[in-house]
């Protein structure tokens, strides 16, 4: 019986590497709206965006309301975030008219401590991104066949070769990156031309922010994302690439309000 169980077809398979470098090569001098619609009309209700609430998230975030775009949007709640990353979600939902859901880790802060240590980000950021963002966001995939990323090329060397349209084994979904040519400088002439909300850390010294415990101000002359995982060799939080690998043997398994068990 088991010998004639037909094998899933991957999406790579479904849509063909060819066809995905093609079609990157063709969107390479397209305007950013430009990409993001002609995502929408590809995989339809099968895209996604996922943001962290930084410049280039709001942009998008706000390049899908103004476009009418029928793009699912949620951003990962570790629990972690500035209250004005909390403050700069419910701003943008109310600019937009778009609601921005919520997908939170399986794992309570409470429960991680239990089940690692207190401050789980101090001695391992790799594994309490991986439980607080990661795996979060394999699960809020399941059932899309693609997802939008704003990264950029110029952020950081390993995002510098990033294609427009792409196949990301890590989730088996196409990735579609309409900002990858754009400058911070063009990411903020966008802001400032249709007024996006935005958060106010940045204003204090805080290019780039993610979960407070990991992120602090960067000093005159430093790299945009020097205050993300200061003092630590870690520059991805492992959504986009980077070194944000566990390993099986550092996950562990809690036991569900039903006696359900969730691997970690």
């Amino acid at each position: 019986m088991s010998g004639n169980v037909a094998r899933k077809q991957s999406t790579l398979e479904k849509f063909g590497q060819y066809e995905l470098e093609r079609r990157s090569e063709d969107l390479e001098g397209n305007h950013p709206e430009e990409i993001l619609a002609w995502a929408s009309k590809r995989f339809n209700s099968k895209l996604t965006f996922a943001t962290g609430f930084g410049p280039e998230g709001c942009a998008i975030i706000d390049m899908i309301a103004r476009n009418q775009l029928p793009i699912d949007i949620f951003t990962l709640d570790t629990g972690l975030f500035f209250q004005e990353t909390y403050d700069l979600w419910a701003r943008l939902e109310k600019h937009t008219g778009i609601r921005i859901r919520s997908v939170t880790p399986t794992v309570s802060l409470e429960q991680q401590k239990a089940l690692y240590e207190d401050e789980l980000w101090k001695t391992d950021p790799d594994l309490c991104c991986s439980i607080r963002k990661v795996m979060p966001l394999q699960d809020a995939l399941r059932g899309f066949e693609a997802w939008a990323s704003a990264i950029r090329r110029d952020q950081t060397p390993e995002r510098a070769d990033t294609p427009i349209v792409r196949y990301d084994p890590k989730f088996d979904l196409i990735k579609v990156s309409p900002l990858v040519n754009w400058t911070n400088e063009d990411v903020w002439s966008y802001i400032n031309k249709y007024n996006v909300p935005t958060n106010p850390l940045h204003d204090k010294n805080y290019p780039s922010i993610g979960c407070f415990p990991c992120t602090s101000a960067v000093k005159p002359g430093e790299d945009p994302r020097a205050g993300r995982w200061r003092s630590h060799q870690k520059t991805e939080c492992g959504l986009h690439g980077g070194n944000s690998k566990v390993g099986s043997n550092k996950l562990r398994v809690i036991q569900g309000d039903g006696g359900d068990t969730a691997s970690l």
